[in-house]
């Protein structure tokens, strides 16, 4: 079913993303939409952080919060949803915890726990699995009425695949580590999976409204430059490579890829030749140095102030934009860059000081003196 939506009004985003030179930067931050937001907790009311993300007019309510409440001085949406959705979809029990984040009751322990040969053998059906976030999607863009594109997302392989053996977040990635060191084949074959379903499901996105998609891989600083090279490279190669087909195969037009490879900046020259339009950067790259390391390629860098610098001083804030501005060289390029923070906003941000970060990127890419 072919969904009609309003005419688009800033494609600010799309056209960066594409690699065009644009007047300024577009801006959006990881987790705009959330907690750190007061009229969040008033949508969200009592219901489980999964609930919020099943029903689609919360989900929908909640990821319009930042548009709304920052209204023109951001240019995307990106939907209220997460990235275990997936292998929640696969048969495994995901459960939020208030003040602890994401817990799965039973982890896959081995390749002989019997889950793992259930959860490789299962059948999953995305699209009636996720069916809500594909109705998520369509309401939004309903809703959004063409103000700003809207983002989909997944999780990257690597990362899910964490969370799937540990259990939920962790620092030591023990059982992550026993994973590829003790059964690599067993790691990779799971991994081929998920990024099956990972192609599948960013279509399905699309499809329903989508008009650009992030992969977020979040652990991907975990692997050492020679796993990575195993573990997670292969299989964000994969999703760039079948997403267009498969999004042709259902008689859609390409939309921008953004890669997200939190950590691991040993990879970025490989990454650039993945297939992925956009790649974003964590807090811990100098701009100007990956800028050179992209060279003439047509890639787009996302990113990347320190989440921190919003419980600094308003001078501080302004360093740090000044700082990037200079970093991405946009006075001279006018292109490849998507403003963002080098991750996800963190909890209790003030939101007026957030509003600051973004008026001072208006303010400081519009010509004005450095």
């Amino acid at each position: 079913m072919e969904h009609s939506f309003e005419p688009l009004q800033n494609d600010l985003i799309l056209r960066a993303a594409w690699g065009q030179t644009v007047e300024r930067p577009p801006i959006w931050v990881m987790r705009q939409a959330g907690r750190y937001l007061p009229e969040y907790h008033q949508a969200k009311g009592t219901r489980d952080f999964f609930a919020c993300c099943r029903d689609p007019e919360v989900a929908s309510t909640l990821t319009l919060q930042p548009i709304e409440r920052f209204a023109g001085l951001i240019d995307a949406a990106i939907i209220f949803s997460d990235i275990l959705v997936i292998p929640q979809a696969m048969g495994m029990v995901v459960e939020m915890v208030d003040k602890k984040g994401p817990h799965f009751p039973s982890p896959l322990t081995s390749p002989d726990d019997g889950q793992y040969a259930e959860v490789m053998k299962r059948d999953v059906d995305v699209a009636k699995e996720l069916d809500y976030v594909y109705k998520a999607i369509t309401l939004t863009r309903k809703k959004l009425q063409g103000r700003v594109p809207l983002i989909g997302f997944c999780g990257a392989p690597w990362t899910l695949l964490c969370y799937m053996v540990e259990g939920g977040g962790t620092k030591m990635f023990k059982e992550t580590k026993t994973w590829i060191y003790k059964y690599p084949e067993e790691a990779k074959a799971l991994l081929q999976k998920i990024s099956e379903l990972c192609v599948e499901y960013l279509a399905l996105q699309v499809k329903a409204g989508a008009q650009l998609i992030q992969v977020f891989d979040s652990w991907a600083g975990e692997l050492s430059p020679a796993s990575f090279k195993q573990f997670s490279l292969p299989y964000l190669a994969y999703i760039a490579k079948h997403l267009p087909i498969k999004l042709k195969e259902l008689g859609l037009d390409p939309v921008p890829m953004i890669v997200f490879p939190k950590g691991a900046w040993y990879a970025i020259d490989a990454i650039c030749d993945l297939g992925y339009n956009v790649i974003g950067l964590d807090w811990l790259h100098d701009p100007a140095q990956t800028v050179k390391t992209v060279g003439d390629r047509l890639i787009v860098l996302q990113g990347n102030a320190d989440p921190g610098v919003l419980y600094g001083s308003h001078a501080s804030i302004t360093q740090v934009v000044k700082d990037m501005v200079g970093g991405f060289d946009w006075a001279n390029r006018k292109r490849g860059w998507i403003v963002n923070l080098g991750h996800g906003i963190t909890p209790f941000v003030n939101p007026e000081d957030l509003r600051f970060f973004f008026q001072e990127i208006h303010r400081l890419t519009k010509g004005e003196q450095l």
